[in-house]
């Protein structure tokens, strides 16, 4: 018998996969170039050529089984080591490689993690906007997942509705910064805020509240924005970072779980990870990914485009009458919809070969999503087309 659980989630696609399908197929029948598809946050910029050289050296000079062999089940000791060091120096939090847990990226590092910091029944706040596949990361472990509502002023917390969703009942919060979809940072004022109450909280009811950082744009924040590390904020800390982003590494699945050593049960968490990748059929990622990652730790792709793509985009967005909140990283820009229906105005905006993403699914209404990881040029292009959406509501 099939199971009725998936059967059911076949309903529920990820809209943003299917925004892209729908650009895909307009782009056979009238020529890619003349579709702007912002829907599918792909980067659009190369990995670093000393990526691409030590991948090369490894191939080159190491044996095949070290390379191609399974890695343990915590991840290559070396490469743990490496990462420990790594954001030790940066960010002068003392992890060690027994801290460094090795994942297929971000949403490995977010399933692990939230199944080592609680149990089935348990409730996990995040805020809107929020990335929709935490939906069924959160789901499929049992926990319910809680939406605390939208700040749309600044897409900063919105402590009131937090503190009055924070029970008893709640073992960790969810956050992702820089943000998915708003590209927002999170401040250090918001961060150390969240911090008191959550040290507050977990004073009051006798245990303490994880806070899990999801944190696979990290390096894309913008010139001035303050974005402190998550973790130099609050000790019950575990980080979920993937080099999809900032390496443009996304078809290689490589990221880690790192716990703040000050968190309860630190020296446990990495290697109940390791109990959970049995469980859940993980097994670790690629040696030789994880290997030549270690290498570039402290190295990203050329991020600026990004930036150059966010200020042509929010430039013409509010020249245009759309209300927009700045990024401050990413690459996504949310603005609010000319209309309250999201899914209607993403659909007109098809009419113009614009591919934009409804905010339905992020937990807030009348917004859209615009994936602005394209070429400079192909934003530029754009623009005749944003003009001509927004001139059809006047």
């Amino acid at each position: 018998m099939l199971n009725p659980h998936y059967l059911e989630m076949l309903g529920k696609k990820s809209v943003i996969r299917e925004m892209s399908v729908w650009a895909t197929n307009r782009a056979a029948e009238i020529g890619a170039e003349n579709v702007f598809n912002y829907s599918l946050g792909n980067p659009s910029v190369p990995a670093p050529q000393a990526f691409t050289d030590e991948m090369l050296r490894l191939l080159q000079s190491e044996s095949p089984m070290a390379l191609h062999g399974y890695s343990p089940t915590l991840g290559i000791q070396s490469v743990r080591q490496a990462v420990a060091d790594s954001l030790k120096a940066r960010f002068g939090v003392p992890y060690e490689a027994k801290h460094i847990f090795m994942t297929s990226g971000a949403a490995g590092a977010v399933a692990h993690a939230v199944r080592a910091v609680t149990q089935p029944g348990d409730v996990m706040l995040t805020f809107a906007p929020y990335f929709p596949e935490y939906n069924p990361y959160i789901g499929g472990t049992g926990v319910e997942l809680q939406i605390v509502p939208a700040s749309i002023e600044d897409f900063q917390i919105q402590f009131d509705a937090f503190e009055a969703m924070l029970t008893p009942k709640v073992t960790s919060v969810l956050v992702n910064t820089p943000n998915n979809p708003s590209g927002v940072v999170y401040t250090t004022a918001t961060l150390q805020k969240l911090a008191a109450i959550l040290r507050a909280k977990g004073a009051e009811y006798g245990h303490p509240i994880y806070l899990i950082s999801d944190e696979p744009y990290r390096e894309i924040q913008f010139a001035g924005v303050d974005g402190p590390f998550v973790a130099s904020q609050y000790e019950h800390t575990l980080t979920c970072y993937s080099f999809s982003k900032s390496l443009s590494l996304p078809g290689e699945r490589i990221g880690y779980v790192a716990v703040n050593p000050a968190a309860e049960g630190a020296d446990l968490i990495a290697d109940m990870c390791g109990q959970i990748s049995r469980e859940t059929g993980h097994n670790c990622p690629p040696s030789i990914i994880q290997l030549a990652v270690s290498k570039v730790l402290d190295q990203t792709s050329d991020l600026s485009v990004y930036e150059t793509n966010m200020n042509l985009l929010y430039n013409e967005l509010t020249s245009l009458g759309f209300r927009c909140v700045k990024p401050g990283g990413t690459f996504y820009i949310f603005p609010q919809a000319l209309e309250p229906d999201a899914v209607a105005f993403c659909e007109r905006a098809k009419q113009f070969n614009l591919v934009l993403v409804p905010s339905n699914n992020f937990g807030v209404p009348g917004h859209f999503r615009m994936a602005y990881c394209v070429d400079t040029e192909t934003v530029e292009r754009s623009l005749p087309a944003l003009r001509a959406l927004a001139a059809s509501y006047r």
